[in-house]
């Protein structure tokens, strides 16, 4: 007989009195459909669940059955091309077995354990092994060979191996004794806690960028490998179309995107046009190196907080195999939501603007797990966190947003006046920033060019001074300003249209890689430089207009294809031309 059973219910928030059965952060079933739970209170009256599905119809009276486990997930072959939900629940196999929503008590295996694997085992007998160490390959994807390696904080010598075939996930292909002499049986999948960050032998300094072909990212505001970024933004400035993009082209070998509390017909589309992508370095389905977690709105509040554990766990197990992985959290305010909706059925005391007091550590905790490790196998792998923020009225002073600050380094403020003038992408380049450029400079210096960065800094230049300078165009108009001022605003025109503003449908703007970047770069400065020389010698600005060479530089970005670079030169000749039809 059972003797934990509910007390009371509060939304996802179930008591238990009078019991020493459970312990802190335990994984526990609740209630006859035995809901999935955790333990998040201990006192000595009451145990305090919070449970990751909807308790309607649940009762006092019911039993809640104690795990002995953390909150964990399976990770193994068949994570990628799939959808899960926040407790890695598989979204597709589910809607096979009950429709379009997901019933209460619901367990369903997170991996298909009737699916046979090509598996090529590594190890050998007597080896000596450890955490981290590979024991077996398998092609889970035409682009991704998955490596099963042995758990963390394990270590001894492999007295049993398979021969390389075909075998389920749960089939044992390695046995190992330990050094107190127990046989540990290594299957295809281990588990792993979410809250619990995956071990690494040694945090890497940051040296590489992740490339995004973007140039807005990649010229003026990088994030590296290992690194975290934050898109704030209000209603309709294209967050989700931000991380689509980056999803899309950034150099990343897996990506995780975690839908998180966002829309259901949002999620939707999402799904259907991740299906349709086809990935530009291969050509395969970009779904091939994938994975999906859909969270939506009307789905239980507390899964939304396991849900971004489940990402970066999974993300993590990618990177210990030596991948780099970019995490796409969209939107960590819907989860900060969750967090104060349940902090507020705690009856917790609460801080600014109603958040819980410990919304600062939970963030840190999520972003913390970024970087660029070696891991404990010898490989280098990375995991870079790029999270959505959804302020309410774009405030930006709202805690979630500060907070967020706090803890990425780079930081892509979305503008609803650029969303709305169709500017994309609508960051702001006076709000936006990036602390990677130190990080990042010797890299480019050596795999670019060293005129990258010092070009990047006269365009940034640039658009500070036309800032300046709009603010009194606005108060009296820009015929009081001088040439060489009103060169500056034509020039920052330039920047803004011809090189920040990009085409997501256009087939050579859509992802334009670095030595373009730096080409453009270069023609707009040597135009700059030489309307300089025109207004010098006492010419009107005018002149130079008349010419029509700036609407022929600003269309460069469609009239160069990627892979004819060499089309730039001719620019500098049509430069040199409209400034000598002047004299």
């Amino acid at each position: 007989m059972n003797e934990n059973v509910i007390y009371s219910i509060n939304g996802p928030v179930v008591t238990v009195k009078d019991t020493d059965a459970f312990s802190m952060l335990e994984m526990v079933y609740v209630g006859n459909a035995r809901l999935i739970g955790e333990v998040i209170s201990i006192k000595k009256e009451f145990t305090t669940i919070q449970v990751y599905e909807t308790t309607t119809g649940l009762k006092p009276g019911e039993p809640v059955y104690p795990t002995g486990q953390p909150i964990s997930v399976t990770l193994g072959p068949g994570i990628l091309r799939n959808i899960f939900d926040g407790i890695e629940r598989p979204l597709e196999e589910i809607a096979k077995e009950s429709g379009s929503f997901i019933p209460t008590g619901s367990h369903v295996d997170p991996l298909d354990k009737n699916k046979l694997w090509d598996v090529t085992v590594v190890a050998k007998v007597g080896d000596q092994v450890q955490g981290g160490d590979v024991y077996a390959t398998i092609p889970e994807t035409d682009l991704i060979m998955h490596k099963c390696m042995v758990s963390p904080y394990t270590k001894g010598k492999v007295i049993e191996v398979a021969p390389s075939g075909q075998y389920k996930i749960d089939d044992v292909v390695m046995k190992i004794e330990d050094e107190e002499g127990k046989i540990i049986e290594c299957t295809l999948t281990q588990k792993w806690p979410i809250k619990q960050s995956r071990p690494v032998a040694k945090r890497l300094p940051i040296s590489m960028p992740l490339i995004t072909g973007q140039r807005v990212i990649d010229t003026l505001f990088p994030i590296a490998k290992g690194g975290t970024a934050a898109i704030p933004g209000g209603f309709g400035t294209g967050k989700t179309m931000t991380q689509h993009q980056l999803a899309k082209w950034c150099d990343a070998d897996i990506i995780v995107y975690v839908g998180c509390g966002e829309r259901g017909n949002e999620m939707t589309q999402v799904l259907e046009e991740f299906r349709e992508l086809i990935d530009p370095k291969s050509n395969k389905p970009l779904t091939d190196r994938t994975v999906l977690i859909a969270n939506t709105s009307n789905m239980p509040v507390a899964a939304r907080e396991a849900s971004i554990y489940t990402g970066v766990t999974l993300a993590e197990y990618y990177r210990d195999m030596g991948y780099h992985v970019a995490i796409m959290a969209d939107s960590t305010s819907r989860w900060a939501e969750a967090l104060r909706e349940i902090s507020g059925r705690l009856e917790e005391m609460p801080a600014e603007e109603g958040f819980p007091a410990y919304l600062p550590s939970r963030l840190s905790q999520f972003y913390e797990r970024a970087g660029y490790m070696n891991n404990l196998n010898g490989t280098k792998g990375s995991v870079t966190i790029i999270g959505a923020v959804s302020p309410q009225g774009a405030d930006f002073s709202e805690p979630v947003t500060q907070n967020t600050k706090r803890f990425v380094r780079t930081f892509w403020a979305l503008d609803k006046a650029l969303a709305y003038a169709r500017h994309y992408f609508a960051i702001n380049w006076n709000q936006s920033y990036s602390e990677y450029i130190p990080d990042l400079e010797r890299w480019f210096n050596k795999n670019v060019d060293p005129k990258f960065l010092r070009d990047r800094q006269e365009l940034s230049s640039i658009l500070a001074e036309e800032t300046k300078l709009m603010e009194i165009v606005k108060l009296m108009g820009s015929d009081v300003l001088p040439d060489d001022q009103k060169l500056i605003i034509e020039v920052a025109k330039l920047v803004r249209v011809g090189y920040l503003q990009q085409n997501a449908f256009h087939p050579d703007d859509t992802y334009v890689p670095l030595e373009k970047q730096l080409k453009m770069m270069e023609v707009i400065l040597y135009l700059y430089k030489r309307g300089k020389e025109v207004v010098n010698a006492g010419k009107p600005i005018r002149l130079i207009m008349e010419t029509g060479i700036f609407d022929k530089v600003i269309k460069m970005k469609y009239d160069v294809p990627n892979n004819h670079l060499d089309l730039f030169d001719d620019y500098y000749k049509d430069i040199d031309e409209a400034v000598a039809s002047i004299d």
